[in-house]
C-alpha cells in the first residue's frame, strides 16, 4: 500500500509526524516534523519508508478526525520561511495549452502561434527525453518563500491590489537539499496553486506577477514512485452550493513532460541546491474555472480531491487588507 505522511498537531501544541496506510494511521515515535524525518533517513543512507519502519509504530490516530478538528498541518515547513522555496512550471499537461491559449489569443491578434502554444508544442516533443538525455526546457516561475505556503483549512488571501483569485489543481513535489548539495524528493502533494488569472490575461509578460501569490497543500505527503495516473476534482463553494465543478488530470502519463526533466530544468541551477533548503514545485494543470467565465468572490471556498490522497486541499478565499509601501531615501 502507498505511505502517506502527514504533520499532526496536538490541542497541547505538541507536533508529531503520522504514517498511513489504507485507512489505518499511526504516530511515528520520536519526530516532530517530515524535515526532522528525511533529514534522519539522508544522514543513514536510507528511504523515508525505511526511516519510519525503523521507527516503530506509535498510537494509531483517525486522520480525517484530526483534519476535522484542524490539527493537520502542512506536510512540510521550516523553522525559517527563507529556506523554503515556492516555484513552478506551466504548459506541463497534455490540456495546459487550450485554456492558456485562450487567454492570450485576443492580446496576440496575429495570425501565428501565441508564445504559449509554441512552448507547449516544444515540451510536447521534447518534455519526455530518453534516460540521461536533457530535454526542452518548461516555463518557469516564482511563487514566494515559505511565507507563501499555506496549510489545510487556513485561508488563501489574494493581495488588496489583485484582479482575481483563481484556483489551479495541482500536484507538488516535495524536495529537501542535502548536506551536499543533493536534491531529494520526498514525495508529492495535492495543492492550490492559486494565481492572479485577470492580470496574466491582461499582458503574458505579467505572468510574473500573476504568480506572486500564496499556495495551498493538502495534508498528505505521498512517499514511493509517483503515480503514472492522477485523477480529482477541483469545486468552487459559494454559500454552500458548487457553482462549478471540473475533473483534472495529472501524473506523467497525463503531462507533455516528465518529471525527471522539470526537476533537471529546476535543480540544474546552484542557488537551488543550498543545502538545508526545502523546495515546493508546483507541475502545473490543465483545469482552471477561469477558463469556464468563472469570477471567484471573496468567501467562495476551493476544494480539490485526488486519489491516492485521501484528504481534500479545501480554503477559503479572502483579500488582505491594503498595505501602503513608501520607500524612504537614507
Amino acid at each position: 500500500m502507498i505511505l502517506r505522511l502527514l504533520q499532526h498537531r496536538a490541542p497541547s501544541g505538541v507536533r508529531s509526524v503520522i504514517a498511513a496506510q489504507g485507512d489505518a494511521a499511526h504516530i511515528v515515535p520520536g519526530y516532530t516534523s517530515i524535515r526532522a524525518l528525511a533529514l534522519d533517513a539522508i544522514a543513514r543512507g536510507i528511504s523515508l519508508s525505511a526511516a519510519v519502519e525503523a521507527a516503530g509504530r506509535g498510537n494509531p490516530i483517525d486522520i480525517a478526525a484530526a483534519f476535522a478538528a484542524g490539527e493537520l498541518l502542512a506536510p512540510i515547513d521550516h523553522d525559517d520561511d527563507a529556506h523554503i522555496q515556492l516555484t513552478g512550471t506551466g504548459l506541463t499537461h497534455l490540456g495546459s495549452a487550450e485554456g492558456r491559449d485562450k487567454m492570450h489569443r485576443e492580446a496576440a491578434a496575429v495570425e501565428k502561434q501565441t508564445d504559449s502554444m509554441r512552448m507547449f508544442l516544444e515540451g510536447l516533443e521534447g518534455g519526455k527525453p530518453a534516460p540521461g538525455a536533457v530535454g526542452q526546457q518548461p516555463e518557469w516561475f516564482y511563487k514566494g518563500d515559505g511565507s507563501q505556503l499555506v496549510g489545510p483549512g487556513e485561508p488563501l488571501a489574494m493581495p488588496a491590489f489583485a484582479k482575481d483569485g483563481g484556483e489551479e489543481p495541482e500536484i507538488a513535489g516535495i524536495y529537501i537539499i542535502g548536506d551536499d548539495g543533493q536534491p531529494y524528493r520526498l514525495g508529492l502533494a495535492l495543492a492550490n496553486e492559486f494565481s492572479d488569472h485577470v492580470t496574466e490575461r491582461h499582458n503574458y509578460l505579467w505572468l510574473a506577477h500573476s504568480k506572486l501569490r500564496q499556495a495551498a497543500l493538502g495534508p498528505e505527503l505521498l512517499v514511493g514512485t509517483p503515480p503514472e495516473h492522477i485523477e480529482g476534482a477541483s469545486r468552487i463553494l459559494r454559500d454552500g452550493r458548487a457553482i462549478w465543478e471540473k475533473p483534472f488530470l495529472s501524473g506523467e502519463g497525463n503531462m507533455s513532460h516528465s518529471f525527471a526533466n522539470l526537476e533537471h530544468h529546476h535543480f540544474k541551477y546552484d542557488l537551488f541546491r543550498r543545502p538545508g533548503d526545502v523546495h515546493v514545485h508546483f507541475f502545473g494543470t490543465a483545469t482552471l474555472s477561469f477558463s469556464d467565465g468563472i469570477a471567484t468572490q471573496e468567501g467562495d471556498v476551493f476544494e480539490i480531491a485526488a486519489a491516492p490522497f485521501t484528504l481534500p486541499v479545501r480554503n477559503v478565499l479572502q483579500r488582505a487588507e491594503p498595505v501602503e509601501v513608501v520607500v524612504q531615501a537614507l
